[in-house]
């Protein structure tokens, strides 16, 4: 992930190496670009942040997709219940940040 972050900061940087577990960008001209540690672990949470909210939207857009044909046109009203659960599982990432946190509600 700390590759990633200095490419994210770094937009002069086309390849980082590592040396005794250092890492060391370098720009198209193969000159070593300097980073800022600080900024990079900063950024690396942030990624890190970003990469598990989509692992939990993804599972979230499962669950839902599982229960689309409650709502088609063909079938039966969907009952409060399964209104509930879907709205919950929509309204799931205002208070969940990854899988690792998330309370998945019960399925009616």
């Amino acid at each position: 992930m700390k590759d990633e972050a200095i490419f994210n900061l770094y937009s002069n940087v086309i390849s980082v190496t590592y040396n005794d577990n250092t890492a060391v960008a370098t720009d198209a001209n193969g000159n070593i670009v300097s980073w800022d540690a600080s900024a990079v672990a900063a950024k690396e949470v942030e990624l890190i942040a970003a990469h598990k909210l989509s692992e939990l939207r993804t599972e979230r857009n499962r669950l839902i997709a599982e229960t689309d044909w409650w709502a088609m046109s063909d079938t039966p009203t969907m009952t409060s219940e399964q209104t509930t659960y879907r709205q919950a599982l929509r309204d799931i990432t205002d208070n969940a940040t990854s899988l690792d946190d998330v309370t998945w509600p019960t399925k009616p």
